[in-house]
């Protein structure tokens, strides 16, 4: 009787032990008691399906051990007791939030990321200490108007939500510094943002924003802005004026050139890989004098300008993937490079060998050239393919010097026969097609069998791979990437000398089968598809394999077994689907990747 009579009054031994048949775990009651000594409480991982009301209640009943006797130690006095500052519900199974959430008017960090809440409650807006708000890997699709009531929040965490509008007022919140906005399907910002000038961090990663307000510039004091994997085709030009910007992420959107800094002097990182960048000019360098990491990886950049030198304080510069065929010789003069990669470019005028003899040896080579210029400033520079004479359709100096036969960037739906009379005996060694609207391979590159080992068909808009193609015996190096193949057909397998293959931005759905089966693959760029599995097995047959790049697919697991493949030296599985390994442990590089998996195979 005296139970049921405490119960019905709140009493706080009402949910301390679980009746029979009540769902959920409970809450140990020294957990509680060390919270009300510490002002923290952290139930995160316990499986709970709902937060147990004696939680919200810490701060207001009278505790049980009031009730048990009264002959206090110094460690018992409750009558002490600090107001709940600080709860993590993290992890839990949680659908909802009680609106007593009211009752913790204290709290100055709520953390509930990793639940599946698909709301939250509008009491929220009565904590009006809050400083941390973690409501990240949930269900919500929306965020109550009551939350723009928080002017003490510092960080607000609303990654992996399935959040499309937010509210008008978000430019209330005035003492945020911390934004995380990523993986949700915005579609636009509120200009209200403008208001938000103690901002630090801004990330709208992986949404659906297709431009952002210029407003935006008002944020003075932002240092750090990720806007990766949008659709964004320009970035306003007051972006510009941002004078606190030290890094700027604009990967994975659809920008046809960089925008100019002029007012960015501090802004030290600037990513903008996997767009549509076709130049890249002096005046987009200029006022980057500060700049330490540039990242131009997988555009359709077609030369460097000299004045790449102005970048006095350039530590790592990324230019694969694109088309350069060219570097300028001032390049070796940057004091402070490190690190540049250069894959994936038709470079003529520099080997292969100098190329993987790294970063230092490849600047020290291009120094040793701007003394040749001085020397012999009279010389011709060497013919390739970016200095052809567009309008001359076949150029036989290309044929019989280069041994290279050019037909790139025609936006033609066949190769022209006479392309093909001209090369007649000579032994033609590289092949260039890419960006035309080639529907086929073309069947007369069958005749260069004999001698071709590079072949670019990239940028165009093959569904399949011709049997011609496979009969190329001498082949190296194919690039088909930006193409609509979903499949390679078996016969490849008589490609036994290939070494590098370049199927990015493609449509494949399953890992092409025929790629375990040729043993002399070193390299294979697979990025931006959609591969669902990898078969380890197979990979670990492939003993020549030493960058395997599987970036921005669908892979929902990392076979553990993959770690036994040990002759990988660059593993790129960053942008899927996949929880683990988690982020930090891919940033680490591939060998501390490798290790990993391997230790989580079953034994």
């Amino acid at each position: 009787m005296a139970a049921a009579r405490r119960a019905r009054a709140g009493d706080p031994r009402a949910g301390f032990g679980r009746p029979a048949g009540e769902p959920g775990p409970a809450v140990p009651q020294g957990l509680i008691r060390a919270a009300r000594k510490s002002g923290q409480l952290n139930l995160s991982g316990r499986s709970l399906g709902e937060v147990p009301q004696h939680v919200w209640r810490i701060n207001l009943d009278t505790p049980e051990e009031a009730h048990q006797n009264l002959s206090f130690g110094a460690a018992d006095r409750w009558w002490e007791q600090v107001d709940l500052t600080k709860l993590i519900l993290a992890s839990n199974k949680l659908q909802c939030l009680s609106e007593d959430v009211k009752l913790l008017p204290a709290l100055t960090v709520l953390d509930v990321h990793d639940n599946q809440l698909t709301s939250l409650p509008s009491a929220l807006g009565h904590l009006e200490n809050l400083q941390k708000l973690d409501v990240s890997h949930n269900k919500l699709k929306t965020i109550p108007e009551e939350l723009m009531q928080l002017t003490c929040l510092k960080s607000l965490l609303l990654h992996h939500n399935e959040l499309s509008h937010l509210p008008d007022g978000f430019g209330q919140l005035v003492s945020l510094e911390e934004l995380d906005l990523s993986n949700n399907h915005l579609t636009d910002i509120p200009t209200s943002f403008a208001l938000l000038i103690n901002l630090v961090r801004l990330n709208v990663a992986y949404n659906q924003l297709r431009n952002l307000p210029a407003d935006i510039s008002a944020m003075k004091s932002l240092r750090q802005l990720d806007c990766t994997k949008n659709y964004l085709e320009t970035v306003p030009s007051q972006l510009a004026s941002m004078a606190s910007l030290e890094q700027l992420y604009l990967r994975k959107n659809k920008l046809r050139y960089l925008p100019e800094f002029p007012s960015c002097k501090l802004l030290k990182e600037l990513h903008a890989g996997e767009n549509q960048i076709e130049i890249l000019n002096a005046e987009n360098l200029k006022h980057l004098s500060s700049l330490s990491v540039l990242e131009l990886r997988d555009n359709k950049i077609k030369s460097v300008p000299d004045e790449i030198t102005v970048l006095q304080k350039l530590e790592r510069l990324d230019l694969a993937n694109n088309d350069i065929s060219r570097l300028p010789y001032t390049m070796g003069n940057l004091p402070q490079l490190k690190f540049l990669a250069l894959e994936g470019n038709p470079l003529r005028t520099i080997r292969r060998d100098l190329l993987q003899k790294g970063t230092q040896e490849l600047l020290k080579y291009l120094r040793s050239k701007i003394q040749d210029d001085v020397t012999s400033p009279n010389e011709e520079p060497p013919v390739t393919a970016m200095t052809l004479p567009s309008e001359s359709r076949i150029n036989m100096h290309a044929i019989t010097s280069l041994k290279l036969l050019e037909y790139s960037e025609k936006q033609a739906a066949v190769i022209p026969d006479e392309m093909f009379n001209a090369v007649r005996s000579y032994p033609v060694t590289t092949v260039n097609f890419s960006k035309n609207q080639l529907n086929e391979t073309p069947a007369r590159i069958v005749e260069l069998k004999d001698s071709v080992c590079d072949v670019n068909l990239g940028f165009n808009k093959l569904s399949s791979i011709s049997l011609e193609l496979c009969m190329l015996h001498k082949l190296t190096h194919l690039d088909i990437r930006n193409n609509f193949l979903t499949s390679l057909p078996e016969e490849m397998e008589a490609l036994t000398r290939l070494q590098i293959i370049n199927l990015s931005f493609n449509r494949f759905k399953v890992f092409p089968s025929v790629l375990y089966h040729i043993l002399t693959l070193e390299t294979i760029l697979l990025s931006n598809n959609q591969v669902g599995s990898i078969d380890p097995l197979q990979l670990q047959k492939m003993d020549k394999l030493g960058t395997l790049d599987l970036q921005n697919n669908d892979l929902l697991q990392v076979p553990p077994e993959l770690g036994n493949c040990e002759t990988l030296r660059t593993l790129l599985l960053e942008g899927n689907p996949f929880r683990i390994p988690r982020a930090a442990i891919l940033a680490k590089g591939t060998a501390a990747v490798l290790e990993y998996l391997r230790s989580r195979i079953p034994t």
